[in-house]
């Protein structure tokens, strides 16, 4: 039924505008935390950054419409994808609340693998595990390769590379220091925040424009997996005039343009309604931060982002802005680490696939039960 279709293309841009508010303090916390822009600057510069970010290409998109689900094995109907969103929405609202900051991309991926377990009566066949592509790994298909790899390897990435770039930026301004005058002066404190606190204008946004790469492309994949199961089922046979764009232009493989530009503004604007909680616990509680550190941190995770967009990966801003910052906080001093607030959010990360796949399991079988689905 179209009316059907359309309700998941709501629930989708529902779910793209909790992304923004949910995930906005990826993009900002290190900002905000280091006092080089107050909160509406930085909402403004992140969502600005969003949404030119959600245009620079659709791999990751690819992947959710036709990399996680066998719809060989299950029908993916406007229910399926209805109640996967609503387990996802559902986790990302409890998150947000507790300030927490999970990943709206896990959550959407356990969502969609747990009403696709409901829809098929457990059969797990119903999940592409691993499917080797033609053209090297990059183009494998499946949970391993594009979902439990990643969320294992980004935030060891994360780590790494912000404990790299903090000890390059440290070395620098030793051999400044030993250089003497006038370069030794550019390693005085003063002169060193008020460098960084410039820089962190360049960080902030490229960490903004590979949040909107990465992040805003899952939902146009849902949306996309929508379209193509009405396609296959004839829902778009005969559609009114006014409904005629919902026709895949691109046929089951690309991405249609206004799929792209709806996506987008509706993650810049959830961008722009902000995320303090979460922005208190990832830019204050859990090390303090200093505009070299915000430079480090959002430089390290912005990088794999956009790597990771690249080769059609959904990896989660979340855990590699979260574990960045762990990384320049270890690169720092490692006592100063605040351990009791990365446990929580450790929790939180591991809890997230399971809980919102288990609300979006839950949910079909409530509406399979009440005749709905």
């Amino acid at each position: 039924m179209l009316t059907l279709l359309l309700l998941v293309i709501l629930f989708a841009l529902v779910f793209e505008f909790i992304n923004g508010f949910h995930d906005t303090a990826n993009s900002i916390a290190t900002v905000v935390a280091t006092k080089v822009l107050s909160p509406g600057q930085a909402v403004i510069l992140a969502a600005s950054m969003n949404l030119i970010g959600a245009f620079w290409g659709t791999a990751v998109a690819k992947t959710i419409a036709s990399g996680l689900i066998d719809t060989d094995v299950v029908t993916v109907t406007s229910q399926v994808l209805i109640c996967a969103l609503a387990g996802g929405i559902t986790w990302n609202l409890i998150t947000w609340w507790l300030g927490l900051p999970s990943s709206s991309s896990h959550a959407l991926i356990g969502g969609l693998c747990g009403a696709a377990l409901a829809a098929s009566h457990n059969n797990w066949h119903a999940l592409i595990w691993s499917k080797l592509g033609d053209a090297g790994w990059t183009s494998n298909k499946g949970l391993l390769w594009k979902v439990a790899v990643p969320m294992v390897s980004s935030p060891i990435a994360g780590f790494l590379l912000g404990v790299l770039i903090l000890a390059l930026l440290y070395a620098l301004i030793a051999a400044l220091r030993k250089a003497g005058r006038p370069l030794s002066r550019l390693s005085r404190p003063r002169w060193v925040n008020a460098f960084f606190g410039k820089a962190q204008l360049a960080s902030a946004a490229y960490m903004g424009f590979a949040h909107g790469s990465n992040d805003a492309q899952k939902t146009m994949g849902i949306i996309a997996l929508a379209i193509f199961a009405a396609q296959g089922a004839g829902t778009l046979d005969a559609l009114p005039a006014w409904a005629q764009f919902l026709h895949p232009d691109g046929g089951e493989t690309d991405i249609d343009r206004w799929i792209v530009v709806t996506c987008a503004l509706v993650m810049a604007a959830g961008t722009a309604s902000g995320g303090w909680r979460i922005i208190k616990t990832l830019g204050h509680k859990m090390v303090k931060l200093q505009p070299i550190d915000g430079f480090a941190a959002e430089t390290a995770s912005a990088t794999i982002l956009v790597t990771a967009a690249h080769f059609g990966m959904p990896v989660s801003t979340t855990h590699s802005i979260s574990t960045a910052i762990m990384g320049v906080g270890f690169g720092k001093n490692p006592r100063k680490l605040k351990i009791t607030v990365i446990e929580r959010i450790v929790w939180a990360w591991i809890l997230t696939i399971p809980a919102a796949g288990g609300i979006a399991y839950a949910l079909l079988r409530l509406a399979e039960a009440l005749g709905w689905a």
